[in-house]
């Protein structure tokens, strides 16, 4: 007999979604492959960065909205590149122009150029202007589970603290930091950089996440279409898993058959 999980939807900013898994744009040959990654992904919140994609800006270049369609998906602009407060908010108004009014982002503010990491003091600053010019932040964070609280404390609708760094590939760093700031968490957490692989986008989801959020491991992958399809199975069997409950850890064996009751030879 299949049991059926009860869940609920992914929520963010009062709006409902059936996937959690959510991808990005970038790193792919070309908008051909980025159209079929994320198509086979199941992905409903697509993120780009503002800065580095076309939305019509400039009419003699591909446009991400001719095969990232604004009726299919949710559109994440987020800051990438940025590494002071007031330029992810600039970023962020920009993107509210291009998109005629839209104001759920992703906001990322960057330390330095060589490790990606969250630069949280200008983050932390970003996210306060951004939420009192009407904007839904979704915030990129370190695993800092202090800093991920005060995000959540300024208002930011989800938060999104990484696994390692970005473009990394070396999955859940820190596992133990990422199941407290879930713990603690009133508002979506999603895993944010570092998945390589569907095990960590698994372990994330096991870990209580919401969801996961992903570029460089479908789009670098050696088949990303592929990638994507199994992204996908891992979110959703990873989710299963944690809804299910796992079995307890234990110190010795426990026979799968009972004895009681066996027939001996």
């Amino acid at each position: 007999m299949t049991q059926t999980l009860s869940d609920q939807p992914f929520v963010v900013a009062g709006r409902p979604f059936s996937s959690r898994l959510l991808v990005g744009t970038g790193k792919y040959q070309d908008f051909d492959e980025t159209a079929a990654a994320i198509d086979a992904s199941g992905a409903e919140i697509v993120t780009f960065a503002v800065r580095r994609t076309n939305l019509g800006q400039d009419a003699s270049a591909p446009n991400l909205l001719d095969v990232i369609s604004p009726q299919r998906y949710t559109l994440l602009p987020n800051t990438a590149g940025c590494y002071t407060a007031k330029d992810a908010v600039r970023t962020c108004k920009l993107a509210r122009e291009l998109l005629d009014g839209h104001n759920l982002v992703k906001l990322e503010v960057l330390g330095d150029d060589t490790t990606l990491y969250p630069n949280v003091v200008e983050t932390l600053k970003a996210a306060e202007a951004l939420l009192a010019d009407g904007f839904d932040v979704m915030v990129y964070t370190s695993d800092d589970p202090i800093v991920a609280k005060e995000l959540e404390r300024l208002g930011c609708c989800a938060i999104m603290p990484l696994g390692s760094l970005i473009g990394s590939g070396h999955g859940l760093q820190n596992p133990h930091n990422t199941r407290l700031i879930v713990e603690q968490a009133e508002v979506p957490v999603l895993v944010d950089a570092g998945i390589g692989t569907a095990s960590d986008a698994a372990m994330a989801m096991e870990l209580g996440c919401d969801a996961v959020l992903m570029n460089t491991a479908i789009a670098h992958a050696r088949q990303p279409v592929l990638m994507a399809q199994a992204m996908k199975q891992a979110v959703e069997a990873g989710r299963q898993a944690y809804l299910a409950g796992r079995m307890p850890r234990r110190q010795s064996a426990d026979p799968s058959s009972p004895f009681a009751g066996r027939i001996n030879g």
